[in-house]
């Protein structure tokens, strides 16, 4: 195996603790019980999928999940169900990141959008006291860059971007999907599942 030069992480699930289930309740109970059909981790589809690839506003999709809700739900009301998902950054894994920035070049690779990227940067922000991204030298989102994981372009574009050699970066994630894609692409990857965290990887 060529040695790893680079780094590159996925944030929810790595770095980033989510409980989608919490997501998932309280859009059944704003009434939106086709949730599980329109968003699985690693499977987004239809205007999940086009948010997360910047194809349509906040506003369009504060709007679509209004349209599937009981009446009367408020666009608060989505973004509060939609963040609820997004928990905390363990102090060990910023850690970890601070000493490994001496070892490598590393980056983040995040399936993302707008509402959840303000959302994630405060909590940050709030306990760290600075910007999530000075942790990389380049955080990728989906929404940004119109391309998501697992698509072997989407991957190939972070290569090119940053002028990485794909068989000397390593790439992070707890969605297989995403780990299958990756290795299309080149990357050694790492699927991070059974509750393993990136401190159970040895960097």
């Amino acid at each position: 195996m060529t040695r790893v030069k680079n780094i590159i992480f996925d944030l929810g699930g790595v770095l980033l603790n989510l409980d989608v289930a919490q997501t998932r309740d309280a859009f059944i109970k704003l009434g939106l019980n086709q949730i599980d059909e329109l968003f699985r981790i690693g499977h987004a589809e239809s205007f999940f999928k086009d948010y997360e690839v910047g194809t349509i506003s906040d506003e369009e999709f504060v709007e679509k999940a209004q349209q599937l809700s009981l009446p009367g739900t408020t666009s608060d009301q989505v973004i509060a169900a939609w963040n609820v998902m997004l928990l905390d950054f363990p102090v060990e894994r910023v850690q970890l990141l601070n000493q490994l920035k001496n070892k490598y070049r590393l980056f983040l690779f995040s399936n993302t959008n707008a509402i959840h990227l303000l959302s994630f940067h405060k909590t940050y922000q709030d306990v760290y006291g600075a910007a999530m991204d000075d942790l990389f030298e380049r955080a990728y989102y989906s929404h940004l860059i119109n391309q998501r994981k697992p698509d072997v372009a989407a991957f190939q574009y972070v290569i090119n971007d940053s002028k990485l050699e794909a068989e000397e970066t390593l790439f992070i994630d707890d969605a297989l999907v995403n780990v299958e894609g990756a290795r299309l692409a080149g990357l050694q990857a790492v699927h991070l599942t059974g509750g393993k965290t990136i401190l159970d990887l040895g960097l």
